[in-house]
């Protein structure tokens, strides 16, 4: 049975559910089982349109109907037909329904610190509530140009940065490398990439542009939770499309020799090595591709 993956993946499954809630009909003691307060989470969280929250909870909609008639009976949404497009419905929270979905969020907190608390080592756990996390829902990631001052832009830098301090021999301080100014990864000089799993950030990468016949990509990172799963071969599709968009003909990059994983990546993907092409510290690997 221990190598059995079936039995295993099942086990997990089950464990889930019970802890969960799932077959609760009063979730986190609320009167309501936890379909409809899922519902309510989402508008919570500033999803308002009916058929995005259908999509996104992969309800059929004779249920999503029966949850929103129910929460709208108890006083706690608005549903309307949208200003901007007649044939589409809103949903919105009412002052009842801000107060019930700050206490599921209150509770939801304590739950997940009761869970965390449990666990000798709440880090390793949380770890593999991420690569669960980024399994199940790895059709969904999205993708969102923002500005690289962007707080969910910036928590993936801040990230990426740790890991390559850990992995150089000489650590790794951004203020010695050649780190581009925002504006250089805006449009129309440039653009920035996060990608999304319901919400969290777990990759990035940037499109540095130069007055020097040629634009950066920099800063790719993916998540550990989300690698070996094609993210950041999306990432480069994407970012190499918004290039030629802004009128890019070339394309150059570097990286680390601590990084092999990315050099075989980058030759894998047709970029070819050149000669240094910048006077960065830390790189030792320079590539270029043309559109």
């Amino acid at each position: 049975m221990l190598n059995d993956p079936v039995a295993r993946a099942r086990r997990f499954h089950r464990a889930v559910t019970t802890e969960s809630g799932v077959l609760d009909s009063s979730f986190l003691g609320r009167g309501r089982p936890l379909g409809p307060a899922r519902v309510l989470n989402a508008i919570g969280h500033k999803m308002h349109d009916v058929a995005e929250i259908r999509a996104y909870l992969r309800l059929d909609s004779g249920l999503m109907s029966r949850l929103l008639r129910g929460l709208e009976d108890e006083g706690l949404i608005e549903v309307r037909t949208s200003e901007e497009d007649g044939r589409r419905r809103e949903a919105h929270l009412t002052a009842s329904g801000r107060a019930e979905y700050a206490e599921y969020e209150r509770l939801s907190d304590l739950q997940v610190t009761d869970i965390l608390s449990r666990h000798p080592r709440p880090d390793t756990l949380l770890e593999a509530m991420d690569i669960v996390a980024t399994a199940l829902g790895f059709d969904r990631i999205t993708m969102e140009e923002v500005p690289p001052t962007d707080s969910r832009a910036l928590a993936c830098l801040e990230t990426y940065y740790s890991e390559l301090a850990r992995r150089f021999d000489t650590g790794f301080d951004v203020k010695l490398s050649a780190d581009p100014e925002a504006s250089d990864m805006t449009a129309p000089r440039g653009a920035f990439l996060i990608a999304l799993s319901d919400g969290l950030p777990i990759g990035c990468v940037g499109l540095k542009g130069t007055e020097k016949g040629y634009a950066e990509i920099k800063r790719l990172w993916v998540s550990p939770a989300a690698r070996g799963m094609g993210l950041a071969g999306q990432l480069m599709d994407r970012i190499e499309t918004r290039a030629r968009d802004l009128g890019v003909a070339l394309l150059r990059l570097d990286t680390n020799a601590q990084l092999p994983e990315a050099i075989a990546f980058y030759r894998k993907r047709g970029w070819v090595e050149i000669d240094r092409f910048n006077d960065d510290p830390y790189p030792d690997f320079f590539f270029e591709k043309s559109l």
